[in-house]
C-alpha cells in the first residue's frame, strides 16, 4: 500500500519505525502537501479579505494552481521513499569482478541522481506554492490568517527539508555539471521561497 493511502496513524508509525524509509524526504513532501491543502482551503472560503471581485479572481487563480501542486507533492511522498530504496538496492549489487564493480558504480550514480531529482522537485513545488501563499494572504479571509501562517510554515519546512536531502545526495554524485547546476538552483529556490514567505507575512500583518 502506498504511504499516502495509509491512515495518519499508520503513516506516523511508518515514520517512527526503525526502517530507513520513509524518511526525511517523504516527510518534507508531506509537509508541502499539507501546506498546499491548507492554502486551498483558505482560498476556497466563501469570505475573502474585502469581499471584492478582485479578491475572488486572485484566489481562484491560486486554487487552480494549488490543486496540481498538492497532487504532485502528495505523489512525491512515495516517490522519495522509492528513490531511496533504489539507492540502497544499488549499493547492495555484487562487486566481485571488474564488470560487476562498473555496473554497480553506474547503478549507484543513476539511483543517486534520481534520489536528488525527487527532493529538488519538492523544493520547486513548495517554492511555487509559497508564491500563491502570498496572494492568498493578500486576498484571503482575515479570520483564516493563522491557517495561512501554518501553511507557510509547512511549506518552509518542505523547502528546507528537501534541500537537506538534495545536498546530501549531491555529495555522492560524480557529475560535476549536474552538481553545479543543481546547487545553483537550490540557492535560487531557497531565496525565492524566503522572499515569498516574507511577502505573505507582510500581507497577513497588513
Amino acid at each position: 500500500m502506498l504511504l499516502v493511502d495509509r491512515s495518519l496513524r499508520e503513516l506516523l508509525a511508518a515514520f517512527a519505525s526503525s526502517d530507513p524509509t520513509p524518511g526525511g524526504g517523504s516527510a518534507a513532501a508531506a509537509a508541502g502537501a499539507m501546506g498546499t491543502a491548507l492554502l486551498a482551503m483558505v482560498a476556497g472560503l466563501p469570505k475573502t479579505r474585502n469581499g471584492s471581485d478582485v479578491d475572488r479572481a486572485a484566489l481562484g487563480v491560486a486554487v487552480a494552481a494549488l490543486i496540481g501542486l498538492r497532487q504532485q507533492l502528495t505523489s512525491a511522498v512515495d516517490e522519495d521513499t522509492a528513490a531511496y530504496d533504489a539507492v540502497v538496492g544499488a549499493y547492495k549489487l555484487p562487486k566481485a569482478t571488474e564488470e560487476e564493480q562498473a555496473a554497480r558504480k553506474a547503478a549507484i550514480q543513476r539511483a543517486l541522481h534520481h534520489a536528488t531529482d525527487v527532493p529538488l522537485g519538492v523544493m520547486r513545488l513548495s517554492a511555487t506554492a509559497l508564491t500563491h501563499a502570498a496572494a492568498i494572504a493578500a486576498h484571503g479571509h482575515r479570520a483564516a490568517a493563522s491557517d495561512i501562517g501554518v501553511a507557510v510554515a509547512l511549506l518552509n519546512a518542505a523547502v528546507h527539508g528537501a534541500r537537506l536531502n538534495v545536498e546530501i545526495n549531491l555529495g555522492g554524485l560524480s557529475d560535476a555539471n549536474y552538481k553545479d547546476a543543481t546547487g545553483a538552483e537550490v540557492t535560487r529556490l531557497t531565496q525565492s521561497a524566503a522572499e515569498a514567505a516574507e511577502t505573505a507575512a507582510k500581507a497577513l500583518a497588513g
